[in-house]
């Protein structure tokens, strides 16, 4: 290997000498940074066995599910007034509004369970062909508000009674320019229902592994990773046109139904 003289005493190495240097120190460091791979990264099958030097272990995923009966009840209501001027359409709005608000606290909806969703006031355009423009018609002006209809203990009728008769009074309290967007269903504490599906979910969990345990003559071991998702109760929607002022008699019709808990857990247990 040939040497270049800068100074009396001073040497470098040639550029083949450099690139070999470097190829040693990177294949040092490549062997410093092996390890063992993270537990998060989790196979998509629901168990397999891995045998291995990186990844020792059973890896199942584990499903739980409970059906419920939701005990709440959200209804997104409102008016919507549509006048010449916007103080004409405001001043009925604002009055239909206030009535609706009342029954929804005469019925037994607290305060703090009716909260605004929406206010807007839109100018109504339409075409005017002979002019070639848009001219304003009137104005309207839409307030919406979403109301939580609770079971109460002391109540003797269910939700789904409670909650047809609260639109039969909103609708009539309202009259035509009642609006209502949606209603949805879901359970006012999900705290108890949630561990019992967590049980569910570990336990069908467990009898997976032990399932592969004893196909493979293994024994075992503790788990050492899980992992949870999922334990939400989605809201079950239904959608209504405008009602119109309801009469007496039967009230709206309303069915709550039943609705599914789901939690997923990933587990690793160690093998004996």
């Amino acid at each position: 290997m040939s040497l270049i003289n800068l100074r009396p005493g001073k040497r470098v190495l040639t550029l083949a000498a450099i690139i070999v240097l470097i190829a040693v120190i990177a294949i040092s460091t490549a062997a410093c940074n092996v390890g063992v791979s993270p537990p998060s990264r989790l196979p998509s099958l629901s168990g397999s066995i891995v045998f291995g030097q990186q990844n020792t272990g059973i890896w199942v995923n584990g499903e739980g599910k409970v059906t419920v009966v939701p005990d709440l009840a959200i209804l997104s209501v409102g008016i919507e007034s549509q006048e010449a001027s916007v103080a004409q359409a405001q001043e009925k709005a604002n009055t239909a509004m206030n009535a609706v608000i009342s029954q929804l606290k005469q019925r037994g909806i607290a305060e703090k369970d009716i909260r605004t969703t929406s206010f807007s006031i839109i100018r109504v355009t339409r075409f005017d062909e002979p002019k070639q423009q848009e001219v304003t018609i009137g104005y309207r002006v839409t307030n919406m508000v979403t109301a939580k209809i609770r079971t109460l203990v002391q109540e003797s009728y269910p939700l789904d009674y409670k909650v047809g008769r609260i639109i039969d009074a909103v609708a009539q309290a309202g009259g035509d320019l009642t609006r209502i967007n949606n209603i949805s269903f879901t359970v006012d504490d999900p705290t108890a229902f949630e561990r019992e599906v967590r049980q569910k979910a570990m336990a069908n969990a467990e009898n997976k592994a032990k399932q592969l345990a004893n196909l493979s003559g293994v024994k075992l071991g503790k788990p050492i990773y899980i992992n949870e998702s999922g334990g939400f109760i989605p809201l079950r929607q239904e959608f209504f046109a405008v009602p119109a002022p309801a009469f007496a008699g039967a009230p709206t019709p309303i069915l709550p139904g039943e609705q599914e808990i789901r939690l997923n857990v990933q587990v690793v247990y160690e093998i004996d």
